[in-house]
């Protein structure tokens, strides 16, 4: 969302928990989920001591976009501003916003926790599930996060559909940054060959990779059907494979270029 153009520019640097995305959380919770968890992260600065008004008023002169309406204003499953995608969610805003929040206050009542309706009703929900920490010291309120966040399954019990969203995205962002080296290795070091004889520890020597990050690699491939393991003529389990051992990864480079968003430095041109 862009920032209103009017306000300074900020006094404090943003932070993002490193585990917001990974967490699964912003497919929860209403939009304004994602910039009380930026204000939160903020408040965490070990140079900072406040309440998140304070740290409202320090890093945004006090209105911030995406809070428009500070954190007293009401929570929402849209931004009022965006154009609304009617192939998307045909029915319009307003159904739609029911819809979700008919869900949303079902998830939270049948875990015993309150429907919050504003963004400071959320933060004080934050602190209920350990997403966040509030201490009063000597020299005023100190946040502060964990460094891994409770997942939402921890806490609430999803639908099937949207645990399984949930895995698949953090599976694609835990082997995403290693399947990027693996294919690099595969690509640049050795020309997109159409089949690789191998095995785990060599693969990870050339790649400087983990033996089992390699797996993982290579597990992801398959399920994504860029790639194939043999022994012999017969398809076997990644996962299953020892180390040492010796396999055949057969690559479908056209699968994989059709089906995957590659990035390219801008120095490589």
């Amino acid at each position: 969302m862009p920032e209103n153009p009017s306000v300074p520019g900020p006094r404090r640097d943003i932070a993002m928990h490193n585990d917001w995305w990974a967490s699964g959380w912003e497919h929860v919770l209403p939009r304004q989920g994602l910039p009380l968890t930026m204000l939160i992260g903020t408040a965490s600065q070990p140079d900072f001591t406040g309440s998140l008004d304070d740290v409202l008023r320090e890093t945004f002169g006090g209105h911030w976009r995406m809070l428009a309406d500070g954190l007293d204003g009401p929570l929402t499953f849209s931004w009022t501003e965006e154009e609304w995608d009617y192939d998307e969610a045909p029915e319009g805003r307003e159904a739609s916003e029911a819809k979700r929040w008919e869900r949303f206050g079902a998830l939270l009542t049948a875990a015993g926790f309150p429907v919050p309706g504003t963004v400071r009703e959320l933060s004080e929900l934050y602190l209920t599930w350990g997403l966040a920490s509030r201490e009063e010291t000597p020299d005023g309120t100190r946040w502060s996060m964990p460094p891994v966040l409770p997942l939402p399954g921890d806490l609430l019990t999803l639908d099937a559909e949207l645990t399984e969203r949930l895995d698949s995205i953090r599976w694609t962002m835990g082997t995403g940054p290693l399947v990027n080296d693996f294919i690099t290795h595969l690509i640049d070091d050795l020309g997109e060959p159409q089949e690789v004889l191998t095995s785990l520890d060599r693969l990870a020597a050339s790649t400087g990779l983990d033996a089992a990050d390699v797996r993982l690699a290579i597990v992801e491939l398959v399920l994504s059907g860029d790639a194939q393991v043999h022994r012999g003529q017969e398809p076997v389990d990644a996962e299953r494979l020892a180390t040492h051992q010796r396999f055949r990864l057969v690559m479908d480079w056209e699968h994989f270029h059709e089906t995957r968003i590659q990035l390219s430095h801008a120095d490589d041109a």
